[in-house]
């Protein structure tokens, strides 16, 4: 490959566009027709990272099968001014009508301003970050991952032997509270002996970190190793180095561990975004705002690995279903790991309830701190 790669931010500023093709981290499916419906899709890091981005990837592989759908992708892309000049490009050059920014930091002000400029291009952002006031041709999709992550744990409580499961999380927010909490609560509903120990790294990709983690956790005993973090890639091939079975987050790591990968929680974006091409295609309107779990198919459970027993394999199957119908996870009593209560007998948090995303504790029977 030639040292000189061009990527969108520098094609807008070439004279000769048409002459000059595109390489590196500019991604395009097929060729346009004028028919066609262009999707934009941008990636913070590498769409190949067994995480978070390869999970928006991912589903960008079967929109662009959808005919009708012409679908560019730009990877490797900060959440600076340079995701401002990538949207343009897309739109500009490519004619995008729709955009998906992917990652947090994309959304304000890059996406609200892009979102402004071009009143006629729609812009969805993958975390529940739109509210009143915001453009209209803006908006938030959400799949809520603790459905799965509670799957996991019914998987991962029935394939511990120690009954010390690890879990390694980037930062101590509600999102990643509630995904722990439901690792840990899937657990203890089939193994009420089974304890989760969390380990903070502090931030979204730290391998170093996520490595001296699992190692830790493994150390301490735990024979199962979950996570949250963007890129589970160097926690699943830790565990399976050192010989312990592993559940996954975001997307697909099955292959990463082939002797001791169980399930994993991933996110199902291609039902999202074939659902707004089809919007977009029929001229009707996209919504502000959607989220949903296992009910809407917005999420699902990676297929099974050499590390799921037939009695994990069974019962984590009664979980999905009871996520499908909508059983929810968090009931009272329930208390958190300092012996609090923070569910009080008889009451109950239907899934999506608000309640859900303003968690700030570890439930009982997990190990950690989030102070």
């Amino acid at each position: 490959m030639s040292a000189f790669t061009l990527s969108r931010r520098t094609l807008l500023k070439s004279a000769a566009i048409g002459s000059i093709g595109l390489s590196a981290g500019l991604l395009t499916r097929r060729p346009a027709h004028a028919e066609d419906l262009t999707i934009g899709i941008i990636y913070v890091g590498s769409r190949d990272d067994y995480g978070w981005n390869q999970a928006h990837a991912v589903a960008a592989k079967a929109l662009a099968a959808v005919p009708g759908v012409k679908v560019v992708e730009e990877e490797n892309v900060p959440e600076t001014i340079a995701v401002a000049k990538t949207m343009e490009s897309m739109i500009e050059l490519d004619g995008a009508k729709l955009i998906f920014p992917t990652s947090f930091g994309y959304y304000s002000p890059f996406m609200l301003d892009a979102a402004k400029k071009y009143p006629d291009v729609q812009f969805r952002h993958a975390a529940p970050l739109w509210k009143e006031g915001d453009p209209t041709n803006a908006g938030s999709y959400f799949g809520y991952l603790d459905q799965a992550h509670y799957v996991n744990g019914v998987a991962a409580g029935l394939s511990t032997k120690s009954n010390k499961l690890g879990f390694v999380a980037a930062k101590p927010i509600s999102s990643v509270l509630s995904n722990a909490n439901a690792f840990a609560l899937g657990a203890r509903s089939v193994n009420p002996k089974a304890e989760v120990q969390v380990i903070f790294t502090g931030d979204w990709s730290m391998p170093v970190r996520e490595a001296e983690a699992t190692n830790a956790l493994i150390d301490a005993g735990a024979d199962v190793i979950g996570c949250h973090v963007d890129s589970p890639k160097t926690v699943i091939q830790t565990a399976e180095s050192r010989g312990v079975k592993s559940v996954g987050h975001n997307a697909s790591q099955a292959n990463l561990a082939p002797k001791g990968f169980i399930t994993g929680a991933e996110y199902k974006w291609e039902t999202i975004y074939k659902k707004f091409a089809d919007l977009l295609a029929k001229g009707e309107p996209l919504p502000n705002f959607t989220g949903g779990g296992y009910d809407l198919d917005y999420v699902q459970n990676t297929a099974y690995g050499a590390g799921a027993s037939p009695e994990a394999i069974a019962a984590a199957d009664k979980a999905k279903e009871d996520m499908r119908a909508k059983k929810p996870i968090y009931i009272g009593p329930l208390k958190d790991n300092k012996g609090n209560e923070v569910i009080p007998a008889g009451t109950v948090h239907a899934p999506y309830d608000p309640w859900i995303d303003q968690i700030n504790f570890l439930v009982e029977g997990v190990q950690g701190s989030i102070t």
